[in-house]
């Protein structure tokens, strides 16, 4: 059959067959460095909104085992203003090398959620600051957050996002905490 007389929608329908079977060209999974000793990190996420916020968690543990962080524990409190402490008691326990914290401050009309947001990460600051434990922070504050479907679809999204970068970060930072302790020990940084 000549192929000008064929129908156009049969000829769009058949490229577009041909095209599926093409392999489609994936890259190479990132070798990410491992680490000298195991590292344990505690993940601390808050209850609220927790369908949302459970994302990170999602994404964050598929992205740290990816980099060799193998070792994480999960614990929930009911909000993000309850984050830091949990984190500090944590910490002091120096059983954990990191610990990361999830949560998502809203505007729930009993506190502004700048307040709540602000009191957390200083407090997060803080709790890193006087143990030498680092701290990651995936504690979200939208300047607008409605319940509807729209902005949990959004938020979610987002949250996934957060979740592998806020892995990334932690992975790096201990990569760059383990080699700089060691030069320390080595006296090459004093």
């Amino acid at each position: 059959m000549n192929q000008m007389l064929q129908d156009p929608q049969v000829q769009s329908a058949k490229i577009e067959t041909e095209v599926a079977r093409l392999p489609v060209p994936q890259d190479p999974a990132p070798e990410h460095p491992r680490f000298a000793k195991p590292q344990r990190v505690a993940f601390v996420q808050a209850c609220w909104h927790r369908d949302v916020v459970a994302e990170a968690r999602i994404a964050f543990l598929k992205e740290a085992e990816a980099r060799h962080l193998t070792h994480v524990d999960v614990f929930e409190v009911p909000g993000s203003f309850e984050i830091p402490l949990h984190a500090q008691v944590l910490a002091k326990t120096r059983r954990y090398t990191a610990i990361v914290a999830a949560g998502l401050v809203v505007d729930g009309g009993i506190y502004r959620h700048e307040f709540v947001a602000d009191t957390v990460i200083k407090a997060l600051m803080d709790v890193q600051l006087r143990t030498e434990v680092p701290v990651f922070s995936a504690v979200l504050t939208p300047q607008q957050f409605h319940e509807t479907e729209v902005h949990y679809d959004f938020f979610r999204k987002h949250f996934a996002i957060k979740g592998v970068e806020v892995a990334a970060a932690c992975a790096e930072t201990l990569l760059g905490l383990e080699r700089l302790r060691g030069q320390v020990a080595a006296g090459i940084v004093g």
